[in-house]
């Protein structure tokens, strides 16, 4: 008994160190990765707050003749909108000034102010210049996030950096809206000192609090890298074409382009939660269960594959993420269960982690010296774009057929697979002898 308890222990523990070498990185990349999450709690709070706010007739006022469904649209689709509009601006600006942690604070300050003016928001014109503000907030954090994890790591890590970077930003991104219906509903709370707060309070303070949270972690422990310089005199412009010669269009772009590709097709669930409902006769636990499934995916092979991107190199894995895209988006839009609609949408989060991490690693190759807020600003603005273009695609195009919008998302996947294979070089000299996909 007392060798199978010491075999236990020892498989155990030996199971913990393996799953902390995962995660042996900068300790400023985990930092950076924990206030992300941090942040990414609250901020996603939001998404489901929100339409329950509105809907709670909590504000009123102007509606411009529009009904409360689409004001609702229109209010979370601005903060991906001005986010993904100003990332480009503030990237370059960060990379002027070599100053990514001011920038990283400036919107974590942004953020945990607007999330607290939702208190004394009473109508919809007020909610939708604080969701403004907050996506405007964002745009500063994310673009220099990344350049930040993209200079701390090297390019035998730099794939393994922003695979922990992506795991702990989405495991925030996840349990926020988990956690955010049920404090709403459980209130109102009582207060030691005597005061009684409503649900959506209690919501927007937990908010509020995640930022500041974040804003510490990041005002302690983090440091920009010693090699990050002011980069004023570069042409940070963003080739369209490729200046070499030797593919018809930049890496670069051609990785934004497949980024916005990408987020539109994984997008195109999110919004007509009636239609697969009814299409399946499934309820809404199965619907969160298949949403969460590509979260699910994310979580557990963002690391791992970024790890591997760094062995066998970027493209292979980007390559296959989008050749895997293809089927698992159709069958979101063929199939007739519940069981294998929660399949499909886990295969396609398995395609997503096989082209984040390694997609941001290349651009982080091949961007130069204090440019890498200009040069990743590229992907994390198309992503933002696409996550913002996919509901809107869906619901237009719904109308038409249940496997329309899915059958859009494949062309565009299939198209984002040619583009990668057709212009898109390895940047890594790998250490194993793994063949390239696409190569002779």
């Amino acid at each position: 008994m007392r060798r199978l308890v010491r075999w236990v222990l020892a498989r155990f523990f030996g199971l913990v160190r393996l799953l902390l070498a995962q995660f042996a990185v900068d300790r400023r990349v985990l930092a950076l990765a924990f206030a992300r999450m941090a942040d990414g709690i609250g901020n996603s709070f939001l998404i489901i707050v929100i339409p329950l706010y509105v809907a709670d007739d909590v504000v009123g006022g102007v509606t411009f003749g529009l009904g409360e469904a689409m004001i609702i649209g229109i209010i979370l689709s601005l903060f991906g909108f001005l986010n993904s509009s100003f990332q480009p601006l503030t990237g370059r600006f960060s990379d002027r000034t070599g100053k990514r942690k001011q920038f990283i604070l400036v919107g974590l300050g942004g953020l945990a102010i607007t999330n607290l003016a939702y208190l004394f928001a009473e109508t919809y014109a007020s909610l939708l210049v604080i969701r403004g503000l907050q996506g405007i907030s964002v745009a500063f954090i994310i673009p220099t996030s990344v350049a930040l994890v993209n200079e701390l790591a090297t390019t035998g890590d730099r794939g393994g950096n922003m695979g922990v970077y992506n795991t702990f930003r989405l495991v925030g991104f996840g349990a926020g809206p988990v956690a955010a219906g049920g404090i709403v509903s459980a209130g109102p709370y009582s207060l030691p000192v005597g005061w009684t707060i409503s649900g959506f309070d209690a919501a927007f303070y937990i908010a509020a609090i995640t930022a500041v949270i974040s804003y510490l972690l990041v005002t302690v422990l983090i440091t920009d890298p010693e090699s990050t310089e002011a980069n004023a005199a570069a042409d940070l412009s963003i080739d369209v074409f490729d200046p070499t010669g030797r593919n018809l269009l930049d890496p670069i772009f051609t990785l934004g382009v497949v980024s916005l590709l990408m987020a539109t097709a994984i997008a195109l669930f999110a919004t007509i939660q009636p239609q697969v409902n009814d299409h399946l006769e499934q309820g809404a636990t199965w619907f969160g269960l298949q949403f969460a499934a590509f979260i699910i995916a994310q979580i557990v092979l963002q690391t791992p594959i970024g790890r591997a991107c760094d062995l066998y190199g970027r493209r292979p894995f980007i390559v296959l993420g989008m050749v895997i895209l293809v089927p698992s988006t159709l069958a979101q839009g063929l199939v007739t269960t519940s069981e294998t609609m929660f399949l499909a949408r886990l295969v396609q989060g398995i395609a997503g982690a096989m082209v984040f991490a390694p997609a941001l690693a290349l651009a982080g190759d091949l961007a130069g010296e204090g440019e890498s807020g200009s040069k990743l600003s590229v992907l994390t603005m198309a992503f933002g774009f696409g996550i913002a273009i996919g509901p809107l695609s869906s619901g237009a195009l719904i109308s038409y057929g249940f496997v329309v919008p899915f059958a859009f998302g494949t062309v565009l996947a299939a198209f984002g697979a040619v583009l990668v294979y057709t212009q898109v070089e390895e940047t890594l000299e790998t250490t194993a002898s793994v063949p390239v996909v696409g190569d002779d």
